[in-house]
């Protein structure tokens, strides 16, 4: 369904971000991307939804398709319209809109009134508890609530490809395996692809079809998802595991030896 063939991007005509990234997210399937902080996640997702230009970045080289079409830069409104559709990192809701106008402004691009109520309801569905909410001002809802809230506004513009930035970011471990679950059972319900960035390596790859690791704007390592949790080098730097099956802390390594030993 979508893919970057060595895709390069700078921001201010100066900062060289992604250096030749390359990827493919097959349709059906959920595709983690994952890396530590830097290793240019979020700008990978901004360049396939067409958001850098709000950050002075921009595409110099090489091409990024939905479905053998070139979008790189096209306008963002026009890519969502392709059914690309981004969930950004933060639980951006519209804190003075209620749950219910949340869900409607993520209709807005669309003209099929039967079909967006039958979404109104899906979404509904798989969050029983923002229907619970749904007069409620966006802006009290608790953290897992919003991130229910941006997931759910993201599907009412029916999406093809969903890019899902963070989704466990400042959740408690309970509210992440609810989120994931729910994830997983779009991608196998409703045949969303995903494309999912996460520094949680352990949940990520443990629904996702096929996984990425990104270190400095490149691509270091890639396989299907239950082979790169059982790669010594994933356990060790993303999983938190050493040989001997002990905790290790990811910030105890340094970059150096990282990058040594995944180019090697």
């Amino acid at each position: 369904m979508l893919r970057l063939n060595n895709v390069e991007v700078i921001y201010s005509d100066v900062i060289l971000v992604l250096k030749g990234l390359s990827l493919a997210v097959p349709e059906g399937q959920i595709v983690a991307l994952l890396g530590a902080n830097g290793a240019g996640k979020t700008t990978t997702l901004r360049a396939i939804s067409g958001l850098l230009k709000a950050e002075e970045g921009r595409v110099t080289d090489g091409t990024i398709e939905l479905r053998g079409a070139r979008i790189d830069g096209r306008d963002p409104e026009e890519i969502v319209r392709m059914g690309i559709f981004q969930v950004m990192e933060g639980r951006r809701v519209f804190e003075g809109l209620t749950v219910d106008e949340n869900l409607r402004v993520g209709a807005y691009t669309r003209r099929d009134g039967d079909a967006v109520r039958r979404d109104y309801e899906a979404v509904y569905r798989y969050f029983p508890r923002l229907r619970e909410r749904r007069g409620q001002l966006a802006g009290y809802l608790s953290g897992g609530e919003q991130q229910m809230l941006v997931i759910g506004r993201a599907l009412m513009a029916r999406p093809r490809l969903m890019l899902l930035d963070e989704p466990s970011l400042g959740l408690a471990p309970l509210l992440v395996k609810e989120i994931f679950e729910i994830i997983r059972r779009l991608n196998q319900e409703e045949r969303l692809t995903i494309l999912l960035v996460e520094q949680n390596a352990n949940v990520a790859l443990g629904i996702a079809d096929y996984g990425y690791i990104m270190e400095g704007g490149r691509v270091v390592l890639d396989g299907p998802a239950p082979r790169l949790r059982e790669n010594e080098d994933v356990k060790e730097f993303y999983l938190g595991l050493t040989e001997m099956g002990t905790r290790k802390s990811y910030r105890d390594v340094k970059h150096y030896k990282r990058r040594k030993r995944w180019l090697s």
